[in-house]
């Protein structure tokens, strides 16, 4: 991998972590796409690239993220990521058997897309509309939500919103909520990533990888950077369309992607 295209997954990456396209499906079209050989390193970054994305939920919510006073906000995030946690460990190896094939991550793009177009009317009144008023219980079950993601095209970012519209949150709530979910998340699993998995082709763990070369280190470097960028571009945009339109756009999106994308990776079989 070079650096324009490790730069081009990284712009993929900050684009659409945050918005609920499923990034991890869009990184491994990318891939695809342009020919990116599909080895341990690029495994490796399309996962750590996510700690630059992570940094702009931070950086855009410092206030929120750094307010000590507020301990109760730190709990709701530690109980609502262990069901991921969990769950994630238990299926890490069945997760990844899924990601070599891109035909059933197109599917889920257009199932998923199909869900979204209903969503607005199926959740219309909502109870919680600020996150002080979110419950332990309540994000606990966002929790559980958020592991529909970790089928590949389901898309974090609107499983767990989905969850919180369940759960009564308003969708700027629910979408806030999300952000600040993914941040355990995303830090726990680009740590498992970077310190405790092995990776099969070479028996190396992650930080191995990175540091087999200056060009490796150089490349997560940059991709980290670029992804950090993008997401706050891409965060301050999904608040402003979900506010105004809701999901039917992201829906429509997803049908015409994944639909293409079907068609396309049929083809090329």
């Amino acid at each position: 991998m070079d650096y324009i295209q490790a730069i081009l997954i990284a712009i993929v990456e900050g684009l659409t972590e945050y918005l609920p396209v499923s990034s991890t499906a869009h990184m491994i079209f990318t891939s695809s796409f342009f020919g990116i050989q599909e080895d341990d390193f690029v495994k490796l970054f399309q996962v750590s690239i996510q700690f630059g994305a992570i940094l702009a939920v931070v950086v855009l919510y410092w206030r929120k993220f750094f307010d000590f006073s507020k301990l109760s906000f730190y709990l709701k995030l530690a109980c609502a990521v262990i069901p991921a946690l969990v769950l994630g460990k238990l299926f890490d190896d069945k997760i990844e058997a899924v990601l070599g094939d891109p035909i059933p991550i197109a599917i889920v793009l257009i199932i998923g897309g199909i869900i979204l177009l209903f969503i607005d009317g199926r959740f219309n009144h909502p109870t919680v509309a600020n996150e002080e008023d979110i419950t332990v219980k309540k994000a606990v079950a966002i929790g559980f939500w958020q592991c529909l993601a970790m089928m590949p095209g389901t898309s974090r970012s609107a499983a767990s919103i989905i969850g919180g519209m369940q759960q009564g949150l308003t969708r700027e709530t629910a979408a806030e909520f999300s952000f600040f979910l993914a941040v355990p998340t995303m830090l726990a699993v680009t740590t498992y990533s970077l310190f405790l998995k092995t990776y099969e082709a070479s028996q190396l763990k992650g930080y191995e990888l990175l540091t087999q070369s200056s060009d490796n280190l150089k490349l997560f470097v940059v991709g980290n950077i670029v992804a950090f960028i993008v997401a706050v571009i891409a965060i301050k945009f999904f608040i402003g369309i979900i506010k105004k339109y809701g999901f039917k756009p992201w829906g429509y999106y997803r049908i015409i992607a994944g639909v293409a994308l079907l068609i396309y990776f049929s083809l090329n079989r």
